[in-house]
């Protein structure tokens, strides 16, 4: 029998503006490995740190039977933050330094408890971690992701955590210290819960719970589990949605023929009644009695109607899910096979080592995946070929249209609402018709009116996505960086589809393998000690 570390006990949380994100959690949380999934702003991260003790519930309480360690989903956010904040040892640091510097404040000692040798511990961890270079004042900015990574899971261990709570770990890893990371965890003892899109790591976990607009619901299992538990359940609501549906035809048409025959027997009772040699009091009786059966009858339809549209309704929440975006792929199949880009004894800026050069040949509909360590020249070699970075020298030809979506999603002003960018990046489609791409990516009419800036990291890549499928020419050269670091599961799931649909050349840089599987890849291009390596993916 497992004993519960966590418990959520009626937990709601109501936002600054009135709006309640998630109302009458309960669930509880024990030993297993746990990964948390759900749509972009359905509040994941809202409830980590509800359940780390880092934010209070609107309602209700969270009781903890664990000491717990968390991590944000950025943790090298702030440019003063050391090597020590990002463990979580500089208080204790600190206390202890005042302590040898003379301090007696009962504070210091009580923040110190029985780590004298915290210092001693952090360096050794350090070292056993492969980062013997790594000094522990300096500033965490000066990591790699993979390093801080590493830094900040050494103070779970560090401070004996019972609980450990991970929000996006391997966002921006490259393969090897998501290995790592992986690796890492399969080790770890304690409890955890993992707030992930990454399909690979949730593919180790023990228990998927889902956080969705309808609450917590918990499954079993690992993601393939989950996945098979989910497609299985949509399709059994969609049977059900198109039974509502076909159930509210059959009865509409039974309303339509109940008020033709209703009708054609108003009709000859009037016949009847004019030739009938009848009273005017008797007429206008007759007339009333049947006026008021029409409109009983009225109103029973009516509400027969709303009844099965309600069936209707109810059906349709049960899908549950992202629309498509395969129907907005951009259509490419004029470039057919013709060179899109070239580049011949090109020298990329800022990048050392043998792959500082490149000759390259792309052609319409090739699918190239980018992949290589973090600082590599990855980003830089798609900067280049999108023509937002000069090389040094050689040649860079790109005659085709392309467009270029980045990790920072630099296209977007920040201070410039959705359907601006939009309106600019193509004058000639109306405005009806940009608003319905923008909903199809999941983007309402609230979204889409405010500083793209205010949008979430998700909402912010539909954003981009829906300038690059609306421009004008559109796109036949697709550059991707990190395409997915921001979705949530069902939209990249989306993702695939549409670039999966999309026949011009495709250039995509990432770490996440299961995405990359999934997008029919031609060729995999790979920068080595001695230059960049092309080979059938």
């Amino acid at each position: 029998m497992t004993t519960t570390l966590l418990t959520l006990d009626g937990v709601t949380c109501v936002l600054p503006d009135g709006r309640t994100l998630f109302s009458d959690l309960h669930e509880s949380f024990d030993g297993r490995h746990t990964g948390l999934v759900g749509g972009n702003g359905v509040g994941k991260s809202v409830l980590a740190r509800i359940l780390a003790g880092r934010q209070e519930p609107t309602r209700g309480r969270c009781i903890r039977a664990a000491s717990i360690h968390y991590l944000a989903q950025r943790v090298t956010d702030d440019p003063a933050e050391s090597v020590a904040s990002l463990a979580g040892v500089d208080d204790t640091i600190a206390a202890l330094e005042r302590i040898e510097a003379g301090s007696t404040d009962q504070r210091d000692f009580d923040t110190v408890g029985d780590r004298w040798t915290v210092r001693e511990q952090l360096r050794d961890a350090l070292d056993a971690a492969g980062l013997a270079h790594v000094d522990a004042r300096g500033p965490a900015h000066a990591l790699s992701g993979g390093e801080a990574m590493r830094v900040a899971l050494l103070g779970s261990r560090l401070r004996d955590a019972d609980y450990l709570i991970l929000d996006e770990p391997s966002n921006h890893l490259d393969n090897e210290s998501r290995t790592a990371l992986m690796q890492w965890l399969q080790g770890w003892q304690g409890g955890l819960l993992v707030i992930s899109h990454d399909r690979r790591l949730l593919g180790q976990m023990e228990r998927i719970v889902e956080l969705s607009s309808q609450g917590l619901r918990s499954y079993g299992g690992d993601y393939a589990f989950y996945e098979q538990v989910r497609r299985e359940e949509r399709q059994a609501a969609e049977r059900v949605l198109e039974a509502r549906r076909i159930e509210r035809k059959r009865g509409e048409q039974a309303l339509r023929e109940q008020q033709e025959r209703q009708a054609r027997r108003q009709a000859q009772g009037q016949r009847d009644a004019s030739l009938a040699n009848q009273a005017p009091i008797l007429l206008g009786g007759r007339k009333s009695r049947s006026e008021g059966s029409a409109g009983k009858l009225k109103r029973r339809q009516d509400d027969t109607r709303d009844a099965l549209s309600q069936k209707v309704a109810e059906a349709a929440r049960q899908v549950e899910g992202t629309v498509s975006l395969a129907v907005l792929a951009p259509n490419a199949t004029h470039v057919s096979r013709r060179r899109v880009a070239v580049l011949e004894r090109a020298e990329l800026p800022f990048v050392r080592g043998g792959a500082r050069m490149i000759d390259l040949v792309l052609t319409g509909g090739q699918r190239v995946g980018v992949v290589g360590p973090n600082g590599s020249g990855k980003s830089t070699l798609l900067q280049v070929l999108a023509g937002r970075m000069g090389h040094r020298s050689g040649r860079v030809d790109v005659p085709v249209a392309s467009a270029w979506l980045d990790q920072r999603l630099s296209t977007l002003d920040p201070r410039r609402a959705v359907i601006e960018h939009m309106r600019e990046a193509n004058p000639a489609v109306g405005e009806d018709t940009l608003r319905l791409r923008l909903a199809l990516l999941g983007l309402d009419a609230g979204k889409i009116a405010v500083p793209a800036g205010e949008l979430s990291g998700g909402e912010r890549l539909k954003a981009a996505l829906a300038l690059t499928l609306v421009a004008d020419p559109p796109p036949q050269l697709l550059l991707l960086d990190e395409p997915g670091n921001h979705l949530d599961l069902a939209s990249l799931e989306a993702l695939e589809t549409m670039l999966d649909q999309y026949d011009g050349a495709l250039v995509v840089v990432s770490h996440d393998e299961v995405f990359l599987d999934r997008l029919r890849l031609t060729d995999r291009l790979s920068p080595t000690p001695e230059g960049w390596r092309m080979t059938p993916w």
